[in-house]
């Protein structure tokens, strides 16, 4: 019903043994920056190679949810739609590096690919928040989650002495909200407004009550077209991942699904258009329209005031029409 942005891509890494004498307790890093950049050379090189044959199923090999659905659906759209694949490159990346013990482990990359589609004589630059996860000594660093940062929130990360990061607990306290509870607060607001339960958490901005106001106002057109829609936002069941900040709070990445469902009793309202191609056929809508769609979001937690939600990248990962 609405084009939305196409998907982009991102970075890997290993893991380095914990430091050994001194007497030093602290667990050691996910892994070493070396072996980070290796990370994200891998994942560049298997990405463009999947995307040059449009092939969702070789994500697999360096994606893992929700990358993968949103990055699979990106693909669909390209090929339905005709749209020659555009191959991404890295030109700078800063790795944001935990120190953590056991596994699942992880980490971070404030990353700008460079890529150059027909017809522009000048490559596009966007940067990206990206999360690689390893779920075991034996598997592979995958890609989880590449957000827009809306401005310079991964500068806010705290580094040690020798430029490693701390993670914050999901259900950590001393903060202005767990990093748990984000996502429900913000799926809240977009359903119900500012004013629903526990959105109070949330600043105000472009990605929490503007995206309401700019919601209803889409209900409001459509319905004057014939079209009922009906939008509800609920946390997904991907990991949330928190760094802490130097002023004591976190950076933290989470996820949303939206369930969009359109309706009119008049056939010809309803076309599966835009972001939603190559989900359903083209012209399977006659009064029903049912949208998936997963939303990755990058939130500021102070200890004391209101959570910023600045990063974000949406994408429809399912549709059916009837």
């Amino acid at each position: 019903m609405r084009v939305r942005p196409a998907v982009a891509l991102s970075v890997p890494v290993v893991l380095l043994a914990a430091a050994c004498g001194g007497g030093d307790s602290r667990p050691g890093p996910a892994l070493t920056k070396d072996e980070a950049r290796r990370v994200l050379a891998r994942y560049a090189d298997a990405a463009n190679r999947a995307g040059q044959r449009l092939d969702g199923a070789a994500l697999a090999a360096v994606e893992t949810e929700p990358q993968l659905s949103m990055d699979r659906a990106a693909f669909k759209l390209g090929r339905a739609a005709r749209q020659p694949f555009v191959p991404v490159r890295f030109v700078k990346s800063t790795f944001y590096i935990p120190r953590m013990d056991g596994y699942p482990r992880w980490f971070a990359v404030d990353a700008t690919t460079s890529a150059t589609p027909p017809g522009d004589t000048q490559p596009r630059q966007t940067r990206h928040a990206l999360v690689f996860t390893k779920a075991g000594p034996k598997a592979p660093w995958l890609l989880a989650a590449s957000p827009r940062p809306g401005g310079d929130e991964l500068s806010s990360v705290r580094l040690d002495k020798e430029g490693y990061a701390s993670t914050v607990a999901p259900s950590a306290s001393g903060l202005a909200v767990a990093p748990s509870a984000v996502g429900a607060a913000h799926a809240a607001l977009l359903t119900e407004g500012p004013r629903a339960p526990g959105a109070s958490v949330l600043a105000p901005g472009p990605q929490t009550t503007q995206s309401y106001d700019a919601l209803r106002q889409v209900r409001a057109g459509l319905r004057k077209n014939g079209v009922t829609l009906r939008s509800r936002f609920v946390p997904d069941s991907s990991p949330v991942y928190a760094l802490r900040t130097k002023d004591g709070g976190a950076l933290v990445w989470y996820v949303l699904r939206q369930h969009e469902s359109y309706r009119s009793p008049r056939r010809g309202k309803l076309a599966v258009t835009g972001d939603l191609t190559g989900l359903a056929p083209a012209k399977a809508a006659r009064t029903r329209l049912d949208a998936t769609v997963l939303v990755q979001y990058l939130a500021t937690v102070p200890a004391k005031g209101h959570a910023a939600v600045g990063g974000m990248y949406r994408k429809a990962v399912a549709a059916h029409a009837s």
